[in-house]
């Protein structure tokens, strides 16, 4: 499977996540060409505002494989990470993160997003840096999920 496919699987989180009542996001971790955990943005309903996708299967795979120490791993998300879920993945040591829609000023301005910091920008100040790749090809998916979910 190669980086589409697997982003494709994270559209479908998203889509899963909006059935569930969650906020139209999903995610999943890759580490060897396996999926090790994946996540839906239930955090409303669990009362976790740390509960995001990206957080969500981080946290996953951790407990699972038993270590902080995601190197080599890669997180396919269908939004563009917000801060925390960025510096989340920094901290476990995500080797790439792979999303299929950008953040725009409009999700800014509905809260979908903590503000307008660039995590391009924070990503190349960091002592360590994280592969980012913006793949478009199922955005217009992602917006309408999004379209969805707001009505």
């Amino acid at each position: 499977m190669n980086d589409k496919d697997f982003l494709k699987k994270a559209v479908m989180k998203a889509k899963e996540s909006l059935k569930t009542g969650g906020f139209p996001a999903g995610a999943i971790l890759v580490k060897d060409n396996k999926i090790i955990a994946e996540g839906i943005a239930i955090g409303y309903q669990l009362n976790d505002p740390t509960s995001h996708p990206e957080t969500q299967s981080i946290r996953d795979a951790c407990k699972d494989l038993k270590t902080t120490d995601l190197t080599g791993a890669t997180l396919y998300a269908s939004l563009q990470p917000c801060l925390m879920c960025f510096s989340v993945s920094n901290w476990a040591n995500i080797s790439k993160i792979v999303y299929g829609c950008k953040k725009t000023n409009e999700m800014t301005e509905k809260n979908y997003y903590e503000g307008f910091n660039n995590i391009e920008e924070i990503n190349s100040k960091n002592l360590k840096q994280i592969e980012l790749v913006y793949i478009p090809d199922f955005e217009e998916e992602i917006l309408q999920i999004i379209k969805e979910w707001r009505n």
